[in-house]
């Protein structure tokens, strides 16, 4: 028990998630976790599903954990998305402190487990890769998240997460606001990925936005390589027309370029 145990305390930490099919990788068995369990050094969480207490016995694992367990231990396709990783890249000032949202991308229909999908009430926020052929490695990075390190979009893949949540879980104004930020994007990456985007109405709307902010970045793109359809779209109600792009915009957005 105390090689298995010394293990342990050395290549985890108080509050990491532990799944028992990773445990039993690291040669620690289901009787031994229960014994560790019955001796407080594992506390259970959910069937299967474990965390390493720490001196302060009411603390409980955070988002961050439970995140890192799915991507490391489980090697699931799911990443830190949209408004999330803008906000702990430096690139949004928006980071509520109870962390009651937290953006997550997957891969097409990646089924998530059950414990993590209702872990301790998180109520996380998806976005759906289904209309991008492909989401590759040079889509993510890892970034550091409150002593983690946690596979995120990249800035570019997050700014197309939040175009494309744009009415379901974020405003077009807001997002307007969050672009006026986005200097820096690679024209490279950007254009790889509008190429590979079947969302019509959300590789308008960036290109729109990039524009309405003057970024020099989106004078790289060839636009003749995005599908971008044809006929009008009505993106908000109440809005006025941009012809270029045939899109309805907020007012106020529309009245910036006059």
């Amino acid at each position: 028990m105390m090689p298995r145990l010394n293990w342990l305390a050395t290549h985890t930490l108080p509050g990491d998630v532990l799944l028992q099919s990773w445990l039993l990788e690291h040669g620690i068995s289901y009787s031994l976790t229960q014994r560790y369990v019955q001796s407080g050094w594992l506390k259970r969480l959910s069937s299967g599903v474990f965390f390493r207490p720490g001196a302060d016995e009411d603390m409980q694992p955070g988002w961050k954990n439970a995140l890192l367990a799915v991507q490391e231990q489980q090697a699931l396709p799911v990443h830190l998305a949209g408004l999330s990783s803008l906000a702990y890249q430096g690139l949004s000032h928006y980071l509520q402190l109870g962390h009651a949202q937290i953006w997550l991308g997957t891969k097409g229909k990646q089924a998530l487990p059950k414990w993590f999908k209702n872990f301790s009430g998180q109520n996380w926020i998806f976005c759906s890769s289904s209309k991008l052929e492909l989401l590759p490695e040079q889509d993510l990075k890892k970034i550091p998240v409150e002593g983690k390190e946690l596979m995120a979009s990249t800035v570019e893949l997050a700014a197309y997460e939040i175009v494309d949540a744009i009415g379901k879980h974020i405003s077009f104004e807001h997002v307007a606001e969050l672009f006026q930020g986005l200097v820096g994007l690679s024209p490279r990456k950007v254009q790889s990925l509008l190429e590979r985007s079947h969302a019509v109405q959300t590789n308008r709307i960036f290109l729109f936005l990039a524009r309405h902010h003057g970024h020099q970045w989106v004078n790289r793109l060839d636009e003749s390589k995005i599908e971008l359809g044809r006929g009008k779209r009505q993106v908000v109600q109440g809005g006025v027309y941009d012809e270029q792009y045939q899109i309805t915009v907020p007012a106020i957005l529309g009245k910036a370029d006059e």
